[in-house]
């Protein structure tokens, strides 16, 4: 038997064990950061004391959310007249997670709420498209429909998607899909951008599709899945720099675990695109057609894990590592959850060159009432005669941000948040190209890349429920891409000289209609300059963007 057929093996018996624990009804499935409304609730709740979250990992299950919406409907008290209101509005939708109270007096005949079509129930539940639930089955399917237009000094922009997305329940299982087409044009999401704009596997000039979804299993106190998602690692309110979560969606086996409340673990090992020939794989083939060159990728990897250790209400401290890796194929070693893969590495390519690893510290403490400070340190290449000694010129390989957000104080719907990032040359960075902090040629950590800072400030007002009002600063810069000049990986001053330069002042109002029907507008005044090749050129220079959107799902 092979090794993977023994984990197999192992995995369906550790499943088929749980099972049997029929007392225990465990469903999830991911909710999609980028419907991002419930989000920021939970993260006001949060702040405010409400609620305890543990928002260093991103997506939520909706399961999670839903008992962190219950957990809230306890504390009506002590919420606001539009905070009241919201959470009655997000109750509608993940009120459905929750287990039916009645469900014990209909199970041998399971029936349940039955076939919907085009509706929902007034105060109970959202609309959707269609809806099916008994004792142990349940469905939801509702389309995927939106589009945004831009008009500035450069002319107009677009995007448009279109699609549809599925999610239901067996028992302890959990499925999901969501297909979407999109349509851009022009593209404002290419790799080489500085944005945090998402990109995609471009077909053509203007268009790529998108598919997410997966399977998951779930238990008292812990799930798995295999699943293709979007992922973000780290605190943040304007960019994650450990995963960043802009890169196209890849394939992950996932493990969650959280025996005990003050303890809360997550791993992942994920099938990455390389976009790296491998010509020794790559063949000539002829058919009907003609003769073509086949081409075939290098196999690249990544495996990661969080431990996140909880001494303190509501201080949550998250330590982890996590290593990009190719030539072995899935390795063994890194499908193992709580090892420290540099440590691995140094045995298993001992004498020769090693993978890429890295290491990551968040902290996060919501200890003051209406106050979130967080700080995450992402560690590319640590020395330590670089710390203590400081040679001239070397600098360690570190991405470190840090920030605040202050929530209904002094005045209630009010929020203040400022967020400072810095990284230092060659971090995110890699010399091997199969190794490179990349999926499908874009950065998988923080949206600017390596060599860079930025300073982020919003002012946030929400004076109705699902309705808010935005006014935010941004001031970032990017020095030289070392990588690209050949030079030697010491003595790189960071942000010697500034090649890239973007101030943007940008006022936004986004309205929830109903449960994920979002509109939007916003009016930016930036001036981007320096390295063209990092903006789209529909943005370049000093722009007044004015821009419309509106979206159902996502």
């Amino acid at each position: 038997m092979t090794f993977l057929r023994r984990i197999f093996f192992l995995l369906v018996v550790t499943i088929l064990a749980l099972s049997f624990d029929e007392k225990i009804l465990c469903q999830e499935v991911p909710h999609s950061v980028n419907n991002s409304g419930v989000y920021e609730f939970l993260d006001e709740l949060a702040n405010d004391g409400i609620i305890s979250i543990n928002s260093v990992i991103k997506p939520y299950s909706r399961l999670y959310i839903a008992n962190k919406l219950k957990e809230a409907v306890g504390k009506r008290d002590f919420l606001n007249s539009r905070q009241k209101k919201e959470l009655a509005f997000y109750m509608l939708d993940f009120g459905k997670e929750m287990k039916d109270e009645r469900r014990g007096e209909r199970e041998k005949g399971r029936t349940g709420e039955g076939i919907h079509w085009l509706s929902g129930a007034k105060d109970e539940r959202r609309f959707d498209l269609f809806y099916y639930k008994d004792s142990l089955f349940s469905l939801t399917v509702n389309p995927i429909l939106g589009g945004e237009i831009f008009t500035n000094e450069s002319g107009q922009a677009t995007y448009l998607r279109n699609g549809a997305e599925a999610r239901g329940y067996v028992g302890h299982w959990g499925f999901y899909a969501s297909l979407r087409d999109n349509h851009e044009k022009p593209i404002l999401g290419l790799p080489g951008y500085l944005t945090k704009r998402e990109g995609g596997d471009i077909k053509g000039l203007d268009s790529w599709s998108e598919m997410q979804g997966g399977v998951t299993y779930s238990w008292k106190w812990g799930s798995a899945g295999l699943v293709k998602d979007r992922i973000e690692w780290g605190n943040n309110y304007n960019g994650a720099n450990i995963f960043g979560g802009n890169n196209p969606t890849f394939i992950q086996l996932r493990l969650h675990i959280q025996p005990v409340k003050w303890f809360d673990f997550n791993y992942f090992h994920g099938w990455l695109n390389s976009m790296v020939v491998d010509s020794s794989r790559s063949y000539w083939g002829t058919n009907s057609y003609g003769t073509d060159y086949r081409e075939v990728y290098h196999k690249k990897f990544v495996a990661a894990n969080m431990f996140t250790f909880i001494p303190l209400k509501n201080l949550n401290v998250s330590l982890g590592n996590s290593i990009i890796y190719s030539d072995l194929g899935v390795f063994s070693a890194y499908l193992v959850p709580v090892f420290f893969y540099k440590s691995v590495d140094q045995s298993v390519n001992s004498g020769i060159d090693n993978m890429n690893s890295q290491m990551f510290i968040d902290i996060s403490s919501r200890q003051i009432s209406h106050l979130h400070l967080y700080g995450t340190l992402f560690i590319d290449e640590l020395s330590v005669p670089r710390i203590y000694k400081r040679p001239k010129n070397e600098w360690n390989f570190l991405s470190y941000k840090a920030g605040f957000r202050l929530t209904d104080f002094p005045i209630q719907n009010l929020s203040l948040t400022t967020e400072f990032t810095y990284t230092y040359p060659l971090a995110f960075q890699h010399y091997v190209p199969t190794l490179t902090y990349e999926s499908n040629g874009y950065n998988l950590g923080h949206y600017l890349r390596d060599n860079s800072r930025e300073w982020y400030v919003s002012l946030g007002y929400k004076p109705l429920k699902t309705f808010e009002i935005n006014l935010s600063f941004i001031d970032a810069i990017r020095g030289p891409d070392y990588t690209e000049l050949g030079t030697s990986r010491w003595g790189n001053p960071p942000l010697d000289i500034i090649q890239w330069h973007n101030t943007a002042y940008c006022l936004k109002i986004s309205y929830q209609l109903i449960n994920d029907l979002y509109a939007w507008g916003a009016f930016t005044i930036s001036d981007i300059r320096g390295d063209q090749r990092w903006s789209p050129a529909y943005f370049f220079g000093n722009r007044n963007t004015a821009n419309a959107g509106i979206t159902y799902g996502f």
